[in-house]
Parts: structure tokens; sequence; C-alpha cells
């Protein structure tokens, strides 16, 4: 039996590139965050580099609440990929719920990191949005069943922004990856913020796949989807296709997506959480079966719409406005493990590096080999599967005839 030769590139350079792609998006999108696409025009142009001041420092220092932003610094977003790899390298295994509840907790709360929007060292879980801290309060603090983590929690893209490392370890089967994301994050999320986790994981582990496109892994994840999240994802793709092929430019790109993005995630451009929101009802954040985020869906049509090229995709969702840093991670993740490390700018890299107090490339290469090790259990185990059915399907001896009755 001769060895499959690979194709395209490497998966180091893949791990590498998925990881880069999270920190890049990550970094380019936060300073422009809740910004809606016409304040970002008038503000900054078109936001193309990493060297971006924070809209919030620079209309009032007050407003940033001690946390710096800009110029290559990442959120959360990036600092909770890592956390959920570190996981991967200390079990090296498939994940469910419990590592939820026991991993991840630890890594949020229990181990200190430099945080680079804080500027200090210190448990992740002081920088975190309520929904994450969610994750610490339910299993720690409540005790509750691992699988039931997500239930009462806010409903967003939490999960969805650092749920790619499930796809690196599922790479080429979408399908386990959905499955054991929605195993894992069903700790964190509930509906289609859970849901949307594992269509993402599901979206990377296709884009390891040799020879794919982007329209293939867009296919897969529509596939994928369930309810809300696969007509919006239906949806936007629809209209990406369309756009692509008539050459539309962002302005248009922008407006259709957020009209058909609307019936599924009806918060629009208003994204503080003001004063004068409290008490009030809303369906936003809300279970439901017919929503869904808007992050996923958007990051899928920015990069059908710009063809899978990596650095248009990106700037292409980041300009699009609102959660600006989860769509970029989003796409990042996805172009990244799809074209490998030639995506990779080296000043970039160095930079992004340098003022998070990172080693992307060592983290990326310790995960690899995590996953490789992963890799090679799931054979032998399927091997083991193949031989004990192959048992099951042999034709048994046909049994003696029996003289009839007299």
């Amino acid at each position: 039996m001769s060895t499959p030769q690979p194709s395209g590139p490497s998966f180091p350079g893949r791990v590498r590139a998925f990881l880069h792609g999270v920190a890049l998006g990550d970094a380019m999108g936060a300073p422009v965050e809740k910004l809606s696409p016409a304040a970002i025009r008038a503000g900054y142009g078109r936001v193309t580099t990493l060297d971006n001041a924070w809209h919030r420092t620079s209309r009032d220092p007050a407003a940033a609440r001690g946390r710096v932003r800009g110029n290559g610094i990442v959120t959360d977003d990036t600092l909770m990929t890592l956390s959920l790899m570190a996981v991967y390298n200390e079990v090296r295994r498939h994940l469910d719920a419990w590592d939820m509840a026991d991993g991840m907790v630890r890594q949020i709360a229990w181990v200190d990191r430099y945080v680079p929007e804080l500027q200090r060292d210190c448990p992740l879980l002081e920088r975190l949005f309520y929904p994450e801290k969610w994750i610490f309060q339910r299993h720690q603090l409540a005790s509750c069943d691992p699988r039931q983590g997500g239930i009462g929690n806010m409903v967003n893209c939490g999960a969805a922004m650092y749920i790619a490392p499930i796809g690196v370890v599922n790479a080429c089967n979408p399908q386990a990856a959905y499955d054991e994301a929605i195993a894992f994050a069903s700790g964190h999320q509930q509906s289609y913020g859970l849901e949307a986790a594992g269509v993402m994981a599901g979206a990377v582990a296709a884009a390891f796949i040799p020879g794919t496109s982007i329209d293939e892994i867009a296919k897969t994840a529509h596939g994928l989807a369930k309810d809300g999240t696969r007509q919006a994802i239906e949806s936007i793709l629809e209209a990406a296709e369309t756009l692509r092929d008539k050459g539309a430019d962002h302005a248009e790109i922008v407006e259709t997506f957020h009209a058909r993005i609307a019936r599924f995630s009806p918060m629009g451009d208003d994204l503080d959480h003001r004063p004068e929101k409290v008490g009030k009802a809303s369906p936003n954040y809300q279970p439901s079966r017919l929503l869904a985020i808007e992050e996923l869906p958007l990051a899928l049509g920015f990069a059908v719409t710009a063809k899978g090229e990596f650095r248009k995709a990106i700037e292409d969702g980041i300009n699009s406005g609102r959660d600006t840093d989860s769509i970029g991670v989003m796409t990042g993740a996805i172009l990244g493990a799809l074209h490998g490390e030639d995506v990779i700018e080296a000043g970039e890299a160095e930079q992004l590096d340098r003022v998070n107090r990172f080693d992307l490339g060592a983290e990326a290469a310790a995960f690899c080999a995590t996953a490789a090790d992963i890799f090679q259990d799931d054979q032998a185990r399927m091997a083991r599967l193949l031989e004990h059915r192959a048992g099951l399907l042999q034709k048994a001896e046909p049994a003696t005839a029996q003289p009839a009755a007299q």
C-alpha cells in the first residue's frame, strides 16, 4: 500500500496560520469593536493594519476604564483560544463538558497569564465578559452538572469565538468537530450560541481537507447547522454568491448582509449596554430556535465574497462594524487553516508577539504535536472498531441440516 503524499500546505503550517489568523483578526478588529460601518469610515477610513487607536481612548480616555487596545493588542477571543489549546495540551484527548468544568475553569480562573488589555499578569477571569465569567460561576461556584453549564447564560458568540482548536484536533472531519464542540461548549453556552460553536468548529475542520475551497467549507457549515443558524447562513451565503459574481463593492455587500442578518439577529448597530436598557424586555440574547449569532454567518459571507482571500476577507469583515474582533477571529481561523503559513506577514507576527508577550509560533507547534497524538489515537481506535465490525459481519458456517421430524 502506497503512502499518501501531502497535498497543499503542511499541517503544522496550517495550525500556525489558524492561530495567527485568530490573533490578527482579533487585534485588527478590537479598536473599532461596536462601531457601525459608517462610524468606522468616518474615523478610520478603512482599517487595514494593526496600527490603530481604540475609538474609546481617542474619544474619551475615561471610557476605556483602565483597558488598553490598539496597535496589535488582542482581546479575550485570542486568550480564550489559547486557554482551550492549553486544556488539550494537558489532557491530550478529545473533550466534553467535564473538561469545561475542570480544565477550562482552571485555565481562566487559576492560571495567571499576561492580559494585554490590562497590562498585567492575572487570571483571565478578571478580563472576561459576563457570559464567559459564567463558566466559573456555574461550574466551580454552583457545581452544576457539566452538561447543564450553559443553561441560563446570555446567548452570544462567546463560545464560537474560541472554539476553533476543536476543529484542529478533528481536522478533515467536520461532523466530529461539530459533535465535540457541542459536547464541550454545552458547559458554557446554550441555544444558538451553542449551535454556532459547533458549526464554527466544523468549518475549521473542513478547512483542513486537502484541495478544498471556501465554497466547500461554507457548504459544509450550512449542512451542519440547525434551525435559525442554518437559515441565517443560507441567507448570507445566497447573497454572498450573487454579490461576488456581480463584483459588488464593500458598501453594497455590508448593506445587503446587514439587511439579511437582521431577521436572525435584531440588535443591529446598537450593541452598547446602557442604563436606559435596564428592565426593558428584549429578544436579544434569549434562547431561540429562530435566531442566530451574526458573527459566524457574516464571517462566512465575507470569506465567500473575498473568494477565500485571507487578508481581504478579514479586512472586509472588520470594516463591516459591530462585533469586529470576533468576526475577524472567525474569518482568520477558517482561512488561516485553509491557506497555511504563506498568509502570515512576518512583521505583523512579530508585532503580535511583542505587544501581547506571546510566542504564537511555539504555541502552535506545541498544539500541533498534541493534535498529532490525538490523530494517532483516533487511527488506532478506528482500526479496532473496523476489526470488531468485520467480525460481526463474517458469515456464519451454514448449519447442518437436521432430519425432518417423523
